[in-house]
């Protein structure tokens, strides 16, 4: 499997960042090798291999996770900076 120009061009398009034409030809080369050495990874025997939880092992443990009782509305409003009756007022951001 290989990266295309036009592949490349339309991931950026969807993230909306405009590429020059040699900023399209280093990501293609980056993303093939990159699909390269994926294959590579599917060679390797990971049968008897356990999932883990996290690569490392860690030195503390994580809560449970429990559902508790939520916040009620007052509770969430009240260190509120600004906020009526019912919500947080912010900032304006778009005119």
């Amino acid at each position: 499997m290989s990266v295309t120009k036009e592949e490349v061009n339309y991931v950026a398009d969807l993230a909306r960042l405009k590429l020059s034409e040699d900023e399209t030809e280093s990501l293609v080369g980056d993303m093939n090798q990159i699909l390269d050495h994926m294959e590579t990874l599917e060679e390797v025997d990971t049968s008897d291999v356990e999932p883990l939880e996290h690569v490392v092992e860690l030195e503390y443990q994580l809560r449970d996770d429990k559902a508790k009782e939520p916040v009620s509305h007052d509770d969430a409003l009240k260190n509120a900076p600004d906020a009526d009756t019912d919500y947080f007022r912010v900032p304006r951001v778009i005119e």
